[in-house]
């Protein structure tokens, strides 16, 4: 019974995601498309800046779990490693979403 509950705890919580994840998606499409007919920004800018924005998030991630693989190397309790791990990965994410943030401003208004 447990393992059924389980199961369906994981398909609701999936499902979840791709929900959430599909609206937020087509909010972004239908809002750039709306963009780019009313001439505020140009087609290819919004690519080269989504491609900034996903390299240094997804490098902030990475490098979190570079750092966060020190904490895992040393002899701490169960709870403290999981909570130093999730919590040093969330930091250097957010670290990468606000160099992001940084380069979108510096290198948004060129061409």
């Amino acid at each position: 019974m447990e393992d059924f509950q389980d199961a369906i705890g994981a398909v609701v919580l999936m499902s979840g995601l791709v929900v959430v994840t599909y609206i937020i998606a087509r909010y972004t499409y239908l809002v750039k498309k709306a963009m780019i007919e009313n001439g505020l920004a140009s087609p290819t800018k919004s690519k080269q800046i989504m491609f900034i924005d996903f390299g240094c998030i997804l490098g902030g991630i990475g490098l979190g779990l570079m750092v966060s693989s020190v904490f895992s190397a040393m002899d701490l309790d169960e709870n403290t490693t999981d909570l130093l791990v999730w919590g040093t990965i969330l930091i250097f994410g957010a670290v990468g979403m606000i160099l992001a943030h940084f380069l979108r401003n510096k290198f948004g208004d060129q061409r």
